[in-house]
């Protein structure tokens, strides 16, 4: 497995300091934050997008996805959705990277069904438009749908291979669901796994990896065991949190800790 770090937890943060802080503390890779606050994002122009990818690619480092916002199961239109999406894959596409990420966001009056219905739809017309650009979209366990089985409902319906999920261990965690339940529901369309700690239910300011309850220890040991070969990647989500310690004093302990659960050196 891989080792990657979010931009969330350095917002604002020069592509340039990024890079830097990835090579130096033995990350393989980035994901990248798309947002108009972020340097990258879906309004940058050709050559932004060049620039992006060359600092990158001369670094060695990998952009192993972009994080973007859409909500496909959210209520309302779909055009304005689909749009959002083929802009996010568009900057993936330019920027080399495999994978975009997408948020559940149903809500309101709907049923579970109902919401179901609605990101499937959207993600099986959204998919044939990331094949055609070499792109993959990945449904993050979150929000209206936070384990794997809610997604599992999801793209089981899509049936597309560039359709994909990414688990986020903490809403899996709080949805009740363990990680011996949610890989078996996730790996026909595991595109990556993301990893963070917290203190507790009520209190979720994030916390240097191996510090907190969530199940990473356990996590692994169910990736390991199935032989999944793939990105961990360290969402630190300073952005939400002000009063969190800051990430880059954080990231040397945090890829220590990952190789002691992977059983290799950092």
């Amino acid at each position: 497995m891989k080792a990657a770090f979010s931009t969330l937890g350095v917002p604002g943060l020069p592509v340039a300091d990024v890079v830097r802080l990835a090579a130096g503390h033995g990350y393989h890779g980035v994901e990248l934050r798309a947002h108009p606050e972020e340097p990258v994002h879906p309004g940058i122009g050709p050559a932004e997008r060049a620039a992006v990818a060359a600092e990158f690619t001369a670094s060695g480092i990998e952009i192993m996805g972009l994080a973007g916002y859409a909500r496909v199961a959210a209520p309302g239109d779909d055009g304005p959705v689909l749009g959002e999406i083929r802009a996010l894959l568009d900057l993936a596409r330019d920027l080399g990277a495999p994978s975009v990420r997408v948020f559940p966001g149903g809500g309101g009056e709907q049923s579970p069904s109902e919401a179901d219905a609605i990101a499937a739809r959207r993600l099986g017309t959204a998919a044939e438009y990331a094949a055609d650009v070499g792109v993959r979209i990945l449904l993050e366990t979150h929000d209206s749908h936070p384990t794997g089985a809610d997604v599992m409902r999801v793209l089981g319906a899509v049936g597309h291979r560039h359709a994909g999920a990414l688990w986020d261990v903490m809403h899996t965690w709080l949805g009740g669901e363990q990680p011996q339940e949610t890989f078996p529901a996730l790996s026909p369309y595991l595109g990556y796994v993301q990893v963070k700690d917290i203190a507790s239910t009520e209190d979720r300011t994030p916390l240097p990896l191996g510090s907190g309850v969530l199940p990473l220890t356990e996590c692994v040991e169910v990736l390991s065991r199935h032989d999944w070969d793939g990105w961990l990647c360290w969402e630190y989500e300073k952005r939400w949190y002000e009063a969190a310690a800051p990430l880059p004093e954080l990231l040397g302990p945090g890829r220590r800790h990952l190789a002691r659960l992977l059983g290799e050196s950092a």
